[in-house]
């Protein structure tokens, strides 16, 4: 579903719905962008939405949602306690996730907040088939490290592998045995890995952890904020999956989990996050820091307009025309730019197009932050704002050394339903144009770097005059058209 073949030319995604509320869009000049971006420190976190054309940042909390959602934000029942939405969330998360406990939290990163703080002592140890930037963030704050075990081609750009979110069992296994079980709180799997370009995991893979943490009796913790596409990508490569539903293949996911937390700004297209366990211990260990850190138990921390609507987006997660929106586009985006020679993680993952900083900005060296030079130089040539997933995303180590990315790569996040294919065909089209200037692209030094998450709050600056070149050269080359 979700794409036809076209009469001697080729397939494309069609937009499985129509338009019925528009929100006007402006493409400021670029002298504007340039100074948007001095404005914001060459953080494309910065930068000011009138500054952006087509917002591709993120997913989180941007994707369409439906007239259905907006009905049910009228229902709400406004109770501090006992509220009726709650109710109907928690039969939601039952029926979709088959979890019978429920802990509403504001949004995923509080949910890791909780649980590392139930469940990390210091010196523990947590596999994964790779970090994402919170989850780093709330483990190392409560003593713990991680130990990043993906196979052995997941950090290739260009592969065939189906799956680059597998973990590699035997480096699970190995782990285990160095660091003692007991050092181990649990296993995290991260759906559709976030910061190696939205690279999946198989079925089969995630069945072979729990059969690791049954063996050594440990939890696995299951980050379901993008299990929906997760589940649309396993249906669509992995063969024994495929005559199934997408409720089939979630269940089977969210069964093999002891834990499964969520990000609904993600999952559901709405806004806040969850924790949910069939293991009423688990539930009682966490119970309590809900209300110390988020709010009452049946709403913690989320306006009940948005849990109305987490609940009815948690069932839309299982339309697979719905799903496929953003993958499909995505595809259609990273194969548009591989045949032209520009360097993309493939195959296409979830959450947005990746483009290898490494390559295309090879001159900068990585002391300089390829990927965030990368994002700066898209926008000041296109008026998209997109992310740095690499250096600027990590975080020092405990003596202040900077710990370089695997991966230098910019995102160009394709939320669900909201850009249209002609907008998908000028980011390709800019994007090419910045290829093949692609030598003009200087680098960036910090000029503010907050301890923490500093890819939010942090400000740059160009190391040489290089954006009012790249500046000058793109005037010429489109003096037609501004």
């Amino acid at each position: 579903m979700g794409k036809i073949k076209f009469y001697k030319t080729e397939s494309i995604p069609l937009e499985l719905h129509k338009v019925r509320i528009v929100q006007k869009l402006n493409l400021v000049p670029i002298e504007r962008r340039l100074a948007a971006l001095y404005e914001g420190g060459f953080n494309t976190f910065q930068l000011s939405t009138k500054d952006v054309f087509l917002d591709m940042l993120t997913d989180s909390g941007t994707n369409a949602m439906s007239d259905n959602q907006l009905a049910a934000m009228m229902q709400a029942d406004d109770a501090y306690a006992g509220s009726q939405s709650f109710y109907r969330l928690q039969t939601a998360v039952e029926e979709v996730l088959g979890k019978k406990y429920f802990l509403p939290v504001h949004q995923g990163r509080a949910a890791e907040n909780i649980i590392s703080n139930t469940f990390i002592k210091k010196g523990d140890v947590i596999p994964m088939n790779y970090h994402f930037t919170t989850a780093l963030a709330h483990i190392t704050q409560y003593g713990g490290r991680i130990a990043e075990l993906l196979c052995d081609d997941a950090l290739v750009i260009k592969s065939e592998n189906p799956f680059k979110g597998n973990i590699d069992i035997d480096k699970l296994i190995a782990c285990i045995e160095e660091n003692g079980k007991e050092n181990v709180p649990f296993i995290r799997m991260e759906a559709s890995t976030n910061l190696i370009g939205g690279q999946p995991f198989s079925i089969s893979n995630l069945m072979d952890v729990r059969r690791v943490a049954d063996k050594y009796g440990i939890m696995l913790v299951l980050d379901a904020s993008l299990i929906g596409e997760n589940a649309y990508l396993i249906k669509q490569r992995e063969k024994e999956w495929q005559e199934n539903t997408m409720a089939d293949i979630m269940k089977m996911m969210t069964n093999l989990a002891d834990l499964v937390y969520f990000s609904a700004r993600k999952l559901s297209s709405s806004r806040g996050g969850g924790i949910c366990t069939n293991r009423r211990d688990l539930y009682l260990k966490m119970e309590a820091l809900v209300p110390l850190f988020e709010g009452f138990l049946t709403y913690g921390g989320m306006s009940i307009r948005e849990i109305e609507a987490m609940a009815v987006g948690l069932r839309e997660t299982l339309d697979e025309d719905m799903i496929s929106q953003s993958p499909d586009f995505i595809k259609y985006l990273v194969h548009e730019l591989d045949s032209k020679g520009v360097p993309v993680v493939m195959p296409a993952g979830v959450l947005g197009c990746h483009l290898d900083a490494m390559q295309i900005c090879s001159h900068v060296p990585q002391s300089e932050y390829q990927a965030g030079a990368l994002a700066a130089a898209f926008y000041l040539i296109s008026g998209i704002r997109g992310m740095e997933r690499g250096s600027i995303s990590n975080q020092r180590d405990e003596a202040g050394n900077e710990t370089w990315a695997d991966m230098e790569l910019l995102r160009l996040a394709v939320p669900r339903r909201v850009f249209t294919l002609s907008q998908i065909k000028y980011v390709a089209d800019r994007m090419l144009w910045l290829y093949d200037h692609r030598e003009m692209i200087g680098g960036l030094k910090f000029t503010y770097e907050p301890s923490v998450l500093r890819f939010f709050m942090g400000k740059l600056a160009p190391t040489s005059d290089w954006p009012e070149k790249m500046m000058a050269k793109f005037r010429r080359d489109f003096q037609d058209s501004l």
